[in-house]
């Protein structure tokens, strides 16, 4: 049964985001400014790049007539979560296809998206690496019907165009723009948005991320044509991995929220943040900088 369509026109708003200075003596020493935006305020239940990755995908499924949006992610998947969250706010079924065999009870993130109305199927992990490709696309189409198919990590040409959005929003100064990168969409978006001069900075939060570099230059291909040449990545503050964390993580982490009363995410936001500080005192950036540092979800767990 497909879903009321109610709450749709909320799609073409763009919803913005505030800025907050951070003021740390690690900072102040090198002469670095640091300003926040707070992208995890933009909406309870998709905050941060994942509104920003799905709004114009979401315009594309219905202008299409799309009822069914089905997407991948890991059982801890915060863009499962969030596709979950959109479509029971404007009205589309979701299929959630969960990478490796299930577990029972579900985890907080699976629960949340079940609850919200989306279909769980799991694919092995040697089908799952093959889930772009023709075949598996097609044995999903035979099985679920039609449907707009989300990326993993929600990261495509339309998501880039969203992400574009954000520096237009800024409307201090800045010089360098950070934000952490995990499948290249935001970084690829922020970049291409920017004006002259600023340069933006990802850091990557997978082990051996250097691949991402050619993934950020084929999205904002695939967005406008050609790679926009102001970005960088570092691949030094994964702390392990993706989703994993070590001691100096972990130290770096309870000493922000003793500093700052900020809990940071492990996965995303602390390690950028680490990236940023850690920079900070080794006076990699010139003194007067000012570096915006893109919080692309949530501080605390959503609720």
């Amino acid at each position: 049964m497909n879903r009321p369509r109610q709450n749709r026109s909320e799609l073409h708003q763009a919803l913005s985001s505030p800025l907050t200075e951070l003021h740390d003596a690690r900072l102040a020493r090198p002469g670095v400014r640091l300003i926040l935006k707070r992208d995890d305020l933009i909406h309870p239940l998709l905050p941060g790049n994942k509104w920003r990755k799905l709004r114009h995908n979401l315009v594309c499924a219905a202008e299409l007539g799309h009822d069914t949006l089905l997407t991948f992610g890991g059982a801890y998947s915060n863009h499962v979560r969030a596709v979950a969250a959109a479509g029971a706010r404007f009205g589309f079924t979701t299929i959630g296809v969960i990478r490796g065999e299930e577990h029972l009870p579900l985890n907080d993130t699976l629960t949340f998206a079940a609850e919200h109305g989306m279909r769980l199927t799991y694919l092995d992990r040697t089908t799952y690496r093959a889930k772009n490709s023709p075949s598996v696309v097609e044995g999903l189409r035979k099985e679920f019907g039609r449907f707009y198919l989300l990326p993993e990590g929600g990261s495509n040409a339309l998501a880039v165009h969203g992400c574009a959005e954000l520096p237009t929003e800024i409307d201090v100064p800045f010089d360098v723009i950070c934000c952490p990168v995990g499948t290249g969409g935001t970084l690829a978006g922020i970049a291409a948005g920017l004006g002259p001069g600023p340069r933006a900075l990802g850091f990557s939060v997978l082990r051996g991320g250097e691949f991402l570099r050619g993934d950020v230059t084929g999205l904002q291909i695939a967005a406008y044509g050609r790679p926009s040449g102001n970005w960088t990545i570092d691949c030094d503050f994964h702390a392990g991995g993706y989703a994993r964390r070590n001691r100096e993580l972990d130290t770096f982490i309870t000493d922000f929220a003793d500093r700052h009363g900020m809990p940071l995410d492990p996965t995303y936001t602390a390690k950028m943040m680490w990236g940023i500080l850690s920079l900070a005192e080794r006076r990699a950036f010139a003194p007067g900088t000012t570096v915006i540092a893109v919080i692309t979800g949530p501080m605390t767990p959503v609720p």
